[in-house]
C-alpha cells in the first residue's frame, strides 16, 4: 500500500520528448506522459478504457492521444472524443488524468485526490535549475521495496563499510551520533565529523584540503525526498560556526518513488557550486556517486531477497535506527489517515 495524497518525482525534464510518449509505472499505475504543442507536460493512466491497451503504444494527434488497438482519441484531460462506429460517445468512456507539475528538471505527478493537489506543496529543488551549481542527473531502477532504500539514505553509519572507496569516511563516521529532528512531514539528520581525511569521492578534486570538517544535513520528507547540505572545509576553520570559504559544496537531491511493491524509482544527482567551468570535475563527482549508489543497490537487493525467504523475520532495532523509525511512523501515519478517508485501495 501506497501514500497517494502526495506528490512523487515520475521522471526528469528530459525524458519526457516534445514528439514522444513516455511510460512509466508509479505506485502499481501504469501512466503515459507526453508534451502538449505548447510544452506542457500531460499525465494519463496508460490504460485504454476500451480494452485496456497501452495508450503509450499509441500516437500523437495534435494535443490528444489515439490508442493504436481500436481508434479511440483521447484529449489530453483523458476524454475519449472518437471511437470508430460510435456517433455517440457514453460520459464514462475516458482515461483517468493526473496532476503533474514540472518543476527546477524534475516531473512531479500527484496521484491522489485531484481537488488536494497543491503545487505549493512540492518540496522545493532550486539547486536543480540554478546557474550556481552542476551536477548530471542520475536514475536507477531497483527491484526492491522503496522503504529499503529509505531506512538505507536515513542511516549514514553505513558508508564505511559499503562505500569504503567512495562515499567512505572511516569506521569513526559510523561512531558519530547524527541529531535527528522530527519535522511535520519526515526527520531531519545532522552530522559532522571533525578534523578527519577528505572521504574517497572528493580527495582528488583540486583544492581539497588534507584534513577536513564535514557536515551531512538533510531533510528527509514524505513520499521519500531526501535533500541534503554536505560538504568538507579544511579542518579547524570555523565551517560548524558558518564559515564555509575554501569549502567544497554539495546539495545532492535524491528522490525514491515505488513503482510497485517490490521495485522502485531512484532520481538523484550532487549539484556542486565550485569549479564550474570544469565539466569535467562535475563527471568524475557523478561517476563517484553513482558507483556509491551501484553499491548501495547490490547490499539492498541482497536485504529484499533474504527478507523474501522469511516473511516472518523481525528486523531488531538498534540506536543507530531512530531516524528511520520516526520516518516509517510518518508514513504508516499518512497510511492510516487515507485509509480512514477512504483515499486507500
Amino acid at each position: 500500500m501506497f501514500i497517494r495524497n502526495t506528490w512523487y518525482v515520475a521522471a526528469w525534464s528530459h525524458e519526457i520528448l516534445d514528439d514522444a510518449l513516455f511510460a512509466r509505472t508509479i505506485i502499481g499505475i501504469p501512466i503515459v506522459f507526453y508534451r502538449t504543442e505548447s510544452g506542457a507536460v500531460k499525465a494519463l493512466e496508460d490504460r485504454c478504457c476500451h480494452r485496456g491497451a497501452p495508450l503509450s503504444l499509441g500516437n500523437r494527434e495534435g494535443d490528444d492521444i489515439r490508442c493504436m488497438y481500436h481508434g479511440l482519441r483521447f484529449t489530453s484531460e483523458g476524454v475519449c472524443v472518437e471511437a470508430p462506429l460510435q456517433s455517440r460517445l457514453p460520459p464514462q468512456a475516458r482515461v483517468r488524468s493526473f496532476p503533474v507539475v514540472e518543476c527546477n528538471n524534475w516531473i512531479w505527478l500527484w496521484p491522489g485526490d485531484p481537488q488536494l493537489a497543491d503545487p505549493a506543496t512540492i518540496p522545493d529543488t532550486p539547486w536543480l535549475d540554478s546557474p550556481q551549481w552542476r551536477y548530471i542527473p542520475g536514475y536507477l531502477h531497483y527491484d526492491v521495496n522503496y522503504l529499503l532504500i529509505c531506512d538505507n539514505l536515513l542511516d549514514f553509519s553505513h558508508l564505511p563499510y559499503v562505500h569504503s572507496t567512495t562515499l567512505g569516511g572511516g569506521e569513526e563516521y559510523a561512531n558519530v551520533q547524527p541529531k535527528v529532528e522530527k519535522m511535520e512531514d519526515g526527520v531531519r539528520i545532522t552530522r559532522w565529523l571533525m578534523n578527519m581525511p577528505p572521504p574517497p569521492f572528493v580527495r582528488d578534486i583540486e583544492g581539497c584540503p588534507e584534513r577536513v570538517d564535514r557536515w551531512n544535513i538533510y531533510h528527509f520528507t514524505l513520499p521519500g525526498i531526501l535533500r541534503m547540505d554536505s560538504g568538507v572545509a579544511p579542518a579547524g576553520q570555523g565551517a560548524p560556526e558558518g564559515n564555509r570559504n575554501d569549502a567544497l559544496e554539495f546539495y545532492s537531491c535524491q528522490a525514491l518513488t515505488p513503482e510497485t511493491e517490490n521495485s522502485t524509482h531512484y532520481f538523484f544527482c550532487q549539484p556542486h557550486n565550485f569549479a564550474l567551468d570544469k565539466p569535467e570535475v562535475t563527471t568524475q563527482i557523478h561517476r563517484a556517486i553513482l558507483q556509491a549508489f551501484d553499491e548501495d543497490r547490490v547490499i539492498i537487493t541482497a536485504q529484499q531477497q533474504s527478507l523474501a525467504l522469511a516473511p516472518d523475520f523481525k528486523m531488531q532495532p538498534f540506536a543507530i535506527d531512530a531516524a528511520l523509525a520516526q520516518f516509517r511512523w510518518h508514513v504508516t501515519q499518512r497510511l492510516e489517515q487515507e485509509s480512514r478517508s477512504g483515499e486507500a485501495p
